[in-house]
Formats: C-alpha cells, structure tokens, sequence
C-alpha cells in the first residue's frame, strides 16, 4: 500500500492482513503508517515501513525493489496517495503546484505500477488498484489542481488495463464518491456531522477486497463507491 495513512489506508491494511496478506507499507515517514502498522498488528499480520516520496519516482521504484528483496513478491499494489486538496480558481493555479500534482498523482503512480508490472506479467497475475475520486470525471471552478490530477490518474488506470488484463493483470480506478468517516471530516462538519452520510472506511475496505477476488471473465475496471445517502452527483 502506497499512502497508508489514518482513514481509508488503515482500513486497507486491516482487511488485507485479515485476509492472510503481508503488508509492506510505503510511504515518506514511518510516522505516516502508525495506524495502518497498529491496525495490521490487531489483526495479527505483518506489516514492514518502507521509504518513499511519490514526487521523486526513483525512490519509489527503489523501495518497490526492496519490498521484493525482504518480502518476495507482490501479488497486489494499492496507490492510495491524495494530493492535497487546494483550492484556486484555474487562472490561480501556478506552475510548481500543477507540477507538484502531477507528480504525486500521476508519476507517482506510474512509477509503481511500472515498478510491480514486468513481474506480475511474468507471472500472468496480479493487481493494481488506484485509490480516486469524483474529480476524475469532471472538472472544478474551485479544485482545478485536484481534478487534473485525477483525471490523469484515471487516464493512466484506464490505460494500463487496456494494456495489460490481457497478461492476466487486474487495474481498478477506484471512484470514492463521497467524504470518508475519519476524524478530521467529524472536526470539520461538527454539528451537521452525521455518519449516515459518510463511507466507513471498512466498509470501501471490503468492497477493495471484493473487488480482488473477482474472476478474470468478469472484473471490473472502474468501481464506484458511495454511501445509500449520496444524491449530489450522477
């Protein structure tokens, strides 16, 4: 898992160490993976810290490198990194921020699914899913830099399993159509909070996890997640 931080990234971690599954967990600080480390650790699996900053490529193909070295290979990669989510009119944006989310949404990206995917078609199995959002189907007046950042991620999953289910290998673009119910979105709605609606971060776990088991004759290539409530957007 690339990003496993305190909401969605636990989650991950937790049900795929559930499931039998050793994590090797990536991401700039070892700091950033306590919850998903503790998480993996109630669920009596096994989690390693590996270093990387998804805005310098190489360390994120280094640390891929040494995730098969220490831990043999990598049946599933999860890119679960979001930019930050600024807001600017389009005319606002400046050159360093466009290329800063570029970076992290889209060569980050790039640059670990090229560092799992000659194996995995080796092996003739494999899985790649990227972690999204509603951006990356449209445009916004007040996000501009998120929604680039998604629409190219999406670009780049879309592309990857056109290349490559052929090979026998699984890429998913995850569309989370909603706000997740972690701790800072409840400090952030206050009173209007109301778990109803929002998506338990377990919950999109298990629909992660459905979606890895799913047969090669039937997978799904995007998936949309939103909780019963949802009613904002097609």
């Amino acid at each position: 898992i690339i990003g496993p931080g305190e909401g969605l990234g636990r989650a991950l971690a937790a049900k795929f160490a559930g499931q039998g599954f050793d994590l090797a967990l990536v991401s700039r600080s070892e700091k950033n993976c306590a919850h998903a480390i503790a998480a993996v650790e109630e669920n009596s699996g096994t989690a390693r810290f590996f270093s990387a900053d998804v805005t310098q490529p190489q360390t994120v193909e280094s640390a891929v490198a040494d995730i098969y070295q220490r831990m043999g290979e990598v049946r599933l990669l999860i890119y679960n990194v979001r930019g930050r989510f600024d807001s600017c009119r389009p005319l606002d944006m400046t050159y360093e921020a466009l290329e800063k989310i570029y970076q992290e949404e889209v060569v980050g990206a790039f640059a670990a699914a090229k560092a799992v995917l000659p194996n995995m078609i080796e092996k003739g199995q494999g899985s790649i899913f990227f972690s999204s959002a509603t951006a990356a189907l449209r445009g916004s007046a007040r996000f501009p830099l998120y929604a680039i950042g998604k629409f190219g991620l999406r670009a780049l999953s879309q592309s990857l399993a056109k290349a490559y289910a052929v090979n026998g290998i699984h890429v998913a673009h995850f569309r989370i159509d909603c706000n997740l119910d972690v701790p800072v979105m409840k400090e952030l709605f206050g009173s209007e909070y109301d778990p109803e609606n929002f998506a338990d971060p377990d919950d999109v776990a298990q629909t992660y996890w459905l979606t890895f088991q799913q047969p090669k004759s039937a997978w799904s290539n995007e998936v949309e997640i939103r909780p019963y409530t949802e009613e904002w957007t097609y």
